[in-house]
């Protein structure tokens, strides 16, 4: 069996792995996933929680953040791509400027 502080410090490597990511890229798709990088190492924390307390609300949670992340990829992608045609860049620096 593996301890519960493994899955937490997994978890913590992951969350700042994107975190990480998010501050130092600038790349629109790259901060995109490392957002999901984050969302996903919050997965693993709650079902490690889940199991560690032998209880399902952590896993009713990662159903929860699942379907938020699904529904964030449909906007965020439709949202890249304006963006990309718009500009042709997916640097965030260029898509921060409101002027065509």
């Amino acid at each position: 069996m593996v301890p519960l502080s493994w899955y937490l410090a997994l978890s913590a490597v992951l969350f700042t792995i994107g975190a990480a990511g998010v501050i130092i890229k600038r790349n629109a798709i790259a901060m995109f996933m490392c957002i999901e990088l984050m969302l996903n190492a919050t997965n693993i924390t709650f079902v490690a929680f889940s199991s560690f307390f032998r209880d399902v609300t952590g896993q009713l949670f990662v159903f929860i953040v699942m379907t938020v992340a699904a529904a964030e990829a449909a906007v965020g992608l439709g949202i890249i791509i304006a963006i990309f045609r718009n500009r042709l860049s997916l640097d965030v620096d260029d898509a921060s400027v409101l002027k065509y």
